[in-house]
Order: C-alpha cells, then structure tokens, then sequence
C-alpha cells in the first residue's frame, strides 16, 4: 500500500493526484493548500499506519515524534531527500530524539552533485523567466547560500549573463564562490544593489526587515529553500503599506515611499510554486536513489540513526543512468 502527500502547499499538481489515484495510490493533497490543510494531510497519511517512510524537508518524521508515537514500533525507518530535512535529522541525532533509522538521500552523489546542483539551478530560472517575462542579461543576483543549490542557481544566472553576488556565512564557500568568479557581500550590502533575490540556505530570516528597507525599487524576492521563512515575510509585510497581487505568483508589497519589491510564490520554493520543479532527466536520478533506500531499509537491520546511502547502491544509480544514456567509461585495469 502506497499513501503520499503533498510536501509543499503550492507544489502539488493536481493531475499528478489524479493520476496515482487511479493507480491505487492512496493521496492527500491539492494545489493551494492552506497551510492547516497541508498540516492535516500529513496526518492523514499518518493514519494508514506507515512502515517505510519517504520524507521531503523532515515533516513527516517530526509530527511522528510530536504527535504520534504510537507508530514508532511499526516503523522500520525511511529516507530523507533534501538538504534541510537532513539539517533537522541532524539536530534529532544530537538531541537524541530521532526514533528509528533514516537514510541520508540528500548526501549521496546521485542525488546533490546533479538534482541539487542542475535540476535546481534550472528549475528555479524557468519558474522566474515564466512568472516574470523579464529579462535576466545584465540583472544583479543576489544568491543566498553557495551549497550545491546555490552553486546550480549562481551558474545558470550568470550563464544568462547576469552579475552575480553570493552571500555566504561560511568562509570556505564564500572563498569558493569568489574563486568560481562571483562577488562575495553580506547581505546588509548587497541588499542595496541587488536586483533579483535568491535565498537558498535552509535557514530563517535571511532575507529581513533591514534588507527590505535598503533593496531599489522593483526588485524580485524568491526562495528557493525548502520552508517559506528565508525571504522572512512577516517583515516585509511590516515595512509595507499595501499589498497587490499584480501578477499569478507575485505579491508586490509597496512601501512607504511608492518602492515596490516583488514577493514571487509567496515566498515558498519558487521552482515548485511557480514552476514545474526539476526536469525528469534529473528527478529520475533522486527517484531512484530514494526507492532503493527504502527497498535497503526494509531488508537491513539498522540501529536508530542517521545513515549515508552504501557506496555500492549510489555507485549503482550512476552506471544505469549512463547505460540508460547509451555511454560507457573506462574501467580501472
């Protein structure tokens, strides 16, 4: 039995739903969910009961621990796919809190080296070339966050050729970033310059008050973190005085003295929200790595905790993608 729900209120495509139901999947989700809805089909889902988890940002394994141990016994444990969701199983690791076993999807090289990197960095220009029509040659972007996502979104912009800043808080990445030819600020100023605003961490509120006040008008705000609290909207709703949905996925948020900063998504995973994610030539990789976890899981025993995908079975993915493609490679004599 297979029961699925949405991982972000403005990802799920309805036909998609429709589809699975008709092939027996059991679904709880829809396009626009609120964010109460959202919350309850996760429950939903709960009540059937779950064995092997498939978990996208850490939801789903934080209501069991919240609300739900009861199913803890019953669970032989999951995998997780994105970056955020293994920066919350982390900090259940060390506070002890995490119940049962869980793969670490995200950290194999099947799945950041090209789904993070690539499918990200493509998807997330899709959904803001199709939401805005606006060119994007000559544009300021400011990257937030130069891990593999933010590594993908940098290189497509400036591949368009945009002017590309990157924020960082780690100085290894930042001296990455500035060695792969970007410019590296704090936020405080590249807030002043900046004309299109990419958050890519995983963390919350880097994108707030301060910066708002500083940024030009008609800038572009997206997000491309897993949860809506990178570009911190309660801030920005602050420093406005009125706000107009002028376009589908963009809220412009007009401030005092007539600036105007464009909110796309409503500040959710623009390449979800406004988009179609990523292409299938990437997710075929991602999808892959997570069902082979999830088959490993449940014929492993395994202690709780945290644990990298084998070698062999991440190995394993990248052979049949390239034989998939027709390509072979030189073997070690």
């Amino acid at each position: 039995t297979v029961v699925t729900a949405g991982s972000n209120p403005l990802s799920t495509q309805d036909a998609v739903c429709a589809a699975l139901v008709e092939d027996g999947v059991h679904v709880f989700s829809r396009r626009g969910m609120s964010s109460q809805e959202y919350t309850d089909n996760l429950r939903e889902m709960l009540k059937w009961d779950p064995q092997i988890i498939i978990d996208d940002g850490g939801d789903v394994v934080s209501m069991i621990i919240n609300e739900r141990r009861d199913l803890i016994p019953n669970i032989m444990g999951g995998c997780e796919e994105t970056t955020t969701g293994i920066m919350r199983l982390r900090a259940m690791v060390a506070e002890g809190v995490l119940p049962f076993p869980m793969i670490a999807v995200n950290d194999a090289q099947s799945k950041h080296l090209f789904d993070n990197r690539y499918g990200t960095g493509q998807s997330v220009w899709d959904a803001i070339m199709r939401t805005t029509n606006l060119i994007v040659a000559g544009k300021r972007v400011v990257v937030a966050g130069y891990g593999w996502c933010g590594k993908g979104t940098a290189r497509r912009a400036a591949g368009m050729g945009a002017k590309v800043i990157v924020v960082e808080v780690d100085p290894h990445k930042a001296l990455e970033a500035l060695m792969d030819g970007f410019d590296v600020l704090n936020m405080e100023e590249a807030s002043k310059v900046g004309d299109v605003f990419i958050s890519v961490t995983g963390n919350t509120k880097v994108i707030r008050k301060e910066h708002f006040q500083n940024m030009k008008d008609g800038v572009l705000l997206c997000n491309a973190g897993h949860f809506d609290v990178e570009v911190y909207v309660p801030d920005l709703a602050d420093v406005s005085v009125e706000t107009v949905k002028s376009r589908e996925n963009i809220d412009t948020y007009v401030l005092a003295d007539g600036r105007r900063l464009h909110l796309l998504g409503e500040g959710r995973l623009v390449n979800l929200a406004a988009g179609d994610g990523h292409p299938v030539e990437i997710m075929d990789l991602s999808f892959a790595m997570q069902l082979l976890s999830a088959i490993y899981i449940s014929g492993t025993e395994l202690a709780t905790g945290l644990y990298n995908v084998p070698d062999e079975l991440d190995k394993n993915i990248a052979e049949l993608k390239l034989e998939s493609l027709g390509l072979k490679i030189e073997k070690l004599t």
